[in-house]
């Protein structure tokens, strides 16, 4: 298994985020989320949060937060972060949610997910199947409509069309 780290120089980390094209968040499927949760605690000082959603299983949501993330997206790409996320009633802290942790059952293979943000979750798969890909899943859920696309490759991940509740 491979593992591999960033450190930033002059760029301090994505620059546009949670827009469509571009990355939304990352999730770890893993069959231990205890020891997941203290491997990058020790070793990036993120800090996770059981929120109840954000998951497979609404009851076990762990959002992953970096501290200070919200701040440096509000201070470079997107100064009303806070400000919308609370028009949703978003828990405290979202605005420094990097990721996930998902608990998986004994069968699954651990790895890692990413979805990235989309305008339209059916013209992209339909986009995505036209150069080859495949859509595995759509689902719709409170706050999204997405699709589970694989590339020609084989990689597999997740397009997410952001549709918060009307009411």
């Amino acid at each position: 298994m491979e593992f591999r780290l960033w450190q930033p120089k002059r760029q301090g980390g994505a620059q546009s985020v949670n827009q469509p094209g571009t990355w939304n968040f990352s999730d770890l499927h893993t069959r231990n989320p205890e020891d997941a949760v203290g491997f990058y605690q020790g070793a990036f000082g993120w800090q996770v949060d059981k929120v109840g959603f954000g998951a497979d299983d609404a009851d076990v949501g762990l959002m992953v937060r970096l501290p200070g993330y919200g701040d440096h997206l509000e201070a470079t790409v997107d100064p009303e972060i806070r400000a919308r996320q609370s028009e949703f009633a978003a828990p405290p802290g979202f605005a420094d949610a990097v990721a996930w942790i998902v608990p998986i059952g004994a069968g699954r293979t651990p790895h890692w997910h990413v979805t990235f943000a989309v305008a339209d979750r059916d013209r992209t798969a339909l986009d995505a199947e036209r150069l080859g890909g495949r859509v595995l899943r759509n689902a719709d859920t409170w706050w999204t409509r997405e699709a589970l696309i694989q590339d020609p490759q084989g990689a597999v991940f997740t397009a997410s069309q952001f549709t918060p509740p009307t009411g």
